[in-house]
């Protein structure tokens, strides 16, 4: 670099600042001294700027100190309004928790119920107090009669709207369950999404068998759901059975495996009351 026009540069500057420190005093001298505006108002717009601008460049630095502690103010703001947001969202949640959990409290609860709904109708429901079975017969006895408008014909389902039994005799506080299982047992069901129509027959055992009249060429399989069918009138249709464990074998329900069930108020004539 060239020395002269580094001190050349370095001169201007110096004059610069003498001029501009030089100037303010020589305003305040004249208005103390010789108070004429005419001489004050021609200074003062050549003073004022140059006093705005040396004014600007000494407080830059605060006011760029002031900035930067502004913008970590509202980024610090920006945190607690998110963490206060996190929080209100996690209350909501753990309120849409709470509602679910109330949800399914409350179809707990009304499962609880003496008298319930299911699938539009109404039911009772009853506790198993004792399993009758003995070899080929399988029957159990609830704690609700005739006292409670059970009657024989009725079905009794669990509470996942599975076909268990048929009523078979009701004293006043009591009632007799025929159970799937049970060697008596033999209700027209169908097969889920066909017009294939058949007989369960129970056998004694856990897996009842079945015997398809509709379709002489359907081959019952392995994982076929079966419902009821009301095509003799016993029974109300369309209530889940069971599914096949193979070409004639049935997995149903059996007593034992419930403690409670519901007892469908359906007639003899296919209706329900």
């Amino acid at each position: 670099m060239n020395p002269k026009k580094l001190s050349s540069r370095l001169h201007t500057i110096i004059k610069s600042a003498f001029v501009a420190v030089l100037l303010p005093i020589i305003f305040i001298y004249v208005i103390v001294a010789k108070p004429d505006y005419r001489v004050m108002n021609g200074m003062a717009h050549i003073v004022l700027p140059i006093a705005h601008g040396i004014g600007d460049a000494v407080t830059w630095p605060f006011r760029a100190g002031g900035n930067v502690i502004k913008y970590f103010h509202n980024i610090s703001n920006l945190k607690s309004e998110n963490e206060e947001l996190r929080i209100r969202l996690a209350q909501v949640m753990a309120n849409q928790n709470g509602c679910d959990i109330a949800m399914l409290e409350n179809q707990r609860l009304a499962h609880e119920l003496d008298v319930v709904k299911t699938s539009g109708f109404n039911s009772i429901v009853a506790d198993v107090i004792h399993d009758n079975s003995v070899i080929h017969h399988r029957t159990f006895i609830v704690n609700r009669g005739k006292k409670d408008g059970i009657e024989p014909g009725m079905v009794a389902v669990s509470f996942d709207n599975t076909l268990v039994g048929i009523i078979i005799d009701s004293g006043d506080e009591y009632a007799r369950v025929r159970s799937l299982t049970d060697s008596n047992i033999n209700i027209a069901v169908r097969v889920v999404g066909s017009d294939v129509f058949g007989f369960l027959q129970g056998n004694g055992s856990n897996t009842p068998t079945i015997g398809f009249f509709s379709d002489p060429k359907f081959q019952g399989s392995r994982g076929a759901k079966l419902v009821t069918s009301n095509i003799s009138g016993v029974l109300p249709a369309d209530i889940y059975v069971g599914v096949m464990k193979n070409e004639t074998d049935v997995d149903v329900l059996s007593p034992g495996e419930f403690s409670r069930i519901m007892i469908l108020k359906f007639n003899a004539q296919g209706k329900y009351k």
